[in-house]
């Protein structure tokens, strides 16, 4: 580790936000129990990290205001609830409570509990003795987009426990962040979101349903095939076909607009993770209607 590095850092997050007053050691700190974690977290996937690459990377500010918020420090807290959540400068707590509604919907007082013991959740851990959640953030990501998919996969997770089904493992909450991509991406950020709705649009019902318990909630094939009522194998068939024509719709789009960079699939699908969560026709509402006319019952997505 340079100690040189970790205190430029410290001193540039504490420029930017001179009321953190997070002391430099327990900085210090954190910083190294992160590197230790996303090192082993790398070579568990074959891959060597170093500490120049991690420092790099780092996310300054958020990690700043994350360390401050695991050492209670009310400062902390209060840029965590102002933080913005989109391009819009929706709030942080908004986007919670916008996500709780698609989760929960016609239950006002769950939506307001969920997003309540959220908090709370992320310093308690899932269980006694257990890391907490805000712990697992390694600074290697943007904040807010990490929280508010730790928030969807908590509450998926209670729901499928709630029904018998089995929760998400741990590492989901890592591996599953949302894309928030940077300044430079923004022409390509809405090039892709307006090609994504029209592409939306011309999907059926049956290939909504699909898309929704897939790729929306996550179900495995052979749990969405139970809801469906239909084969394993045509989910597979059909969630392949959709993932194909959603590259070669979407990707056709962004080339005659004059796309140039190199892995085109991979834009796609980390910006698409983000529209599924926002698509009205893949909340817990609609697709519990589409489930209802099909006669099956909607065990996954409602209480």
């Amino acid at each position: 580790m340079n100690s040189v590095q970790t205190t430029l850092l410290y001193h540039f997050c504490r420029l930017r936000l001179p009321q953190m007053k997070l002391p430099a050691n327990v900085f210090e700190r954190h910083t190294l129990r992160a590197f230790e974690m996303f090192r082993a977290k790398r070579a568990k996937e074959g891959q060597e990290t170093t500490w120049d690459g991690f420092i790099d990377n780092v996310y300054a500010l958020d990690w700043l205001i994350a360390c401050a918020c695991l050492e209670g420090l009310e400062d902390g807290w209060r840029a965590l609830f102002h933080a913005r959540a989109n391009r819009t400068d929706a709030l942080l707590v908004d986007a919670l409570r916008m996500r709780a509604v698609r989760l929960f919907p016609r239950d006002a007082e769950r939506q307001e509990e969920a997003v309540g013991e959220f908090w709370g959740f992320l310093i308690a851990g899932e269980r006694d003795g257990s890391t907490p959640v805000l712990a697992r953030y390694d600074g290697q990501r943007p904040l807010v987009p990490w929280l508010l998919r730790v928030f969807q996969n908590k509450h998926l997770s209670d729901l499928r426990h709630d029904h018998g089904r089995r929760a998400l493992p741990e590492d989901d909450l890592d591996n599953r962040d949302l894309p928030f991509p940077s300044n430079g991406d923004d022409r390509w950020h809405e090039e892709f979101r307006q090609a994504a709705r029209e592409w939306f649009n011309d999907l059926p019902d049956s290939e909504i349903l699909i898309l929704g318990l897939r790729l929306r909630y996550r179900l495995s094939q052979r749990e969405a095939a139970t809801v469906l009522g239909i084969n394993e194998g045509n989910v597979s068939r059909q969630t392949a076909k959709l993932r194909d024509r959603c590259l070669e719709r979407i990707g056709q789009r962004l080339q005659e607009q004059g796309w140039t960079g190199d892995d085109l699939s991979g834009y796609i699908f980390k910006e698409m993770d983000t529209l599924l969560l926002d698509e009205p026709r893949l909340s817990a509402d609609r697709l519990a209607a589409l489930l209802a006319a099909r006669g099956k019952k909607a065990v996954v997505l409602s209480q």
